[in-house]
């Protein structure tokens, strides 16, 4: 196994980190095995010394392919985990409360957070209920007790958000409901966004081709095969989940859907090394499969011992 573990954390949110180093360090880790690193780009360097011999990786496209590209040509072992877009397709005949939580959850900045809902046959009838139980979320600071969505992580990424939400309207989406405009008494300059909901999202749209990291985009199809196709032809396949109460339904989509994490009624968010990964998508880059055995293996260098009957 790894006899070390540097953990790179990205500067502007440091201490959950923290708080799982001192947790491991609670459970025995010895000290100087797991080392936390605080910083940005000017750590890249530590891609290129001759210490470290593997690199696994989540973030953005952007950095991933670079950090990819700058340690697969020192010849490490490395995971790039990137970009995600996850759909979840509701079929005429499923329960829509679990939509909720999949969708709205950590103000949709979780990796797996189901971020466009694909109604086979129309989602106006959805769109009520959806609206009431998105509407009954609270925005607060995450320290409150009641909140049920906390602020987004910087000022840019609500400025990002805004912007995505802003060109899906001018693209033609539909706004059922817009979070843009919540202030929270004592916070009013935090970087908080309400829940938000865009209908009619069609595949051209900046919105559904970008990873937004925040509302829920509502789009439709007549069919279960368009909704797999929809699926599919996205470029990230992180996760893709199906709400029915049809086995045939479910069964169709498990076989043919071409996403590493696949949900049936419930999100595509599980326990990693519990699943395998959809390679040759943009959103992913190794040499290695990130979950089930093959994602333990990645932190493994295997050994073959041949021994001699002869006395040693």
């Amino acid at each position: 196994m790894a006899e070390r573990i540097g953990y790179h954390n990205f500067g502007i949110f440091p201490g959950a980190s923290v708080m799982l180093a001192e947790l491991a360090m609670e459970a025995g880790l010895p000290e100087g095995v797991l080392n936390i690193v605080h910083g940005t780009h000017e750590l890249l360097g530590l891609f290129d010394d001759d210490d470290i011999k593997a690199v696994s990786f989540v973030g953005s496209n952007v950095a991933g392919m670079h950090i990819y590209a700058r340690a697969a040509a020192k010849g490490k072992r490395v995971q790039a985990n990137m970009g995600a877009k996850n759909h979840v397709v509701v079929m005429p005949d499923a329960n829509v409360n679990a939509l909720v939580a999949a969708g709205f959850g950590a103000a949709g900045q979780r990796c797996m957070a189901l971020s466009t809902v694909v109604f086979v046959g129309g989602s106006k009838l959805w769109e009520s209920k959806l609206l009431e139980h998105a509407k009954a979320l609270k925005v607060n600071v995450g320290t409150k007790p009641d909140a049920d969505l906390g602020p987004v992580i910087s000022k840019q990424a609500k400025e990002r958000i805004h912007k995505l939400i802003q060109s899906g309207v001018e693209s033609g989406a539909r706004l059922v409901l817009d979070g843009r405009n919540i202030v929270v008494l004592g916070y009013e300059s935090g970087n908080f966004i309400d829940p938000t909901i865009l209908s009619d999202v069609t595949a051209n749209m900046e919105c559904y081709k970008e990873e937004i990291f925040g509302p829920v985009l509502l789009m439709e199809a007549d069919s279960l095969e368009e909704a797999i196709n929809i699926i599919n032809e996205n470029k990230y396949g992180n996760g893709a989940s199906i709400f029915t109460t049809s086995s045939v339904a479910a069964r169709k989509f498990q076989a043919e859907i071409e996403a590493g994490q696949v949900g049936i009624n419930v999100s595509s968010s599980f326990a990693l090394f519990l699943i395998y990964w959809q390679q040759g998508l943009i959103c992913w880059r190794s040499q290695f499969l990130r979950y089930s055995k093959a994602g333990v293996n990645f932190y493994i260098l295997p050994q073959k011992p041949f021994y001699s009957n002869k006395s040693c």
